[in-house]
């Protein structure tokens, strides 16, 4: 999929937009700042995904998008393991970061991936003017690349080949 450059700016500027709406919820929830950088938009072949995504330990948090989105999509919300036990640490009141981790966690993980990708979506929702509604939340916690295969993997065998396909790009634009 080639996305013209004016495509890859309002692409990008939605992503900003919705992001510092998404980092001001966390940034409120936490108590404290939370900097962000300006996100960047790559559009990529499906099959190159193993080259953006790591084998590093990850939290995934997987959205499907329901609402006035003619052919769905999902958004995921994705987070280091070492960021995602610095995370719960500040919200559970611990310190210890070499520790497995255990239900808490994945369940602060939930609230945060729900909570963030909410304000994401009712920010750029507002600017597009149409609803976008995620699904319930669906947590992994495994490494990058084969939590987001799995994804599409699912994708795949949920929607019809040509549904799938366009669910797929969206996927990979909004990493």
């Amino acid at each position: 999929m080639k996305l013209s450059t004016v495509q890859a700016d309002a692409i990008q500027e939605l992503g900003n937009i919705g992001a510092a709406h998404a980092a001001t919820t966390l940034s409120q929830m936490l108590g404290s700042s939370v900097e962000m950088s300006v996100p960047a938009i790559k559009a990529i072949d499906i099959s190159e995904l193993g080259t953006y995504m790591g084998e590093e330990a990850a939290a995934l948090v997987a959205f499907e998008l329901q609402g006035d989105i003619p052919h769905g999509g999902y958004i995921v919300f994705y987070i280091s393991r070492e960021s995602a036990i610095r995370l719960t640490n500040t919200m559970l009141g611990l310190t210890e970061m070499n520790r497995p981790m255990n239900e808490m966690d994945e369940s602060a993980l939930l609230e945060v991936g729900n909570i963030m990708v909410s304000a994401f979506l009712d920010a750029t929702a507002e600017l597009l003017g149409f609803v976008m509604l995620p699904s319930p939340p669906a947590l992994t916690v495994d490494m990058a690349h084969a939590a987001m295969s799995s994804l599409v993997a699912q994708m795949g065998e949920a929607s019809p080949l040509n549904s799938s396909a366009r669910s797929i790009r969206s996927t990979a634009t909004s990493l």
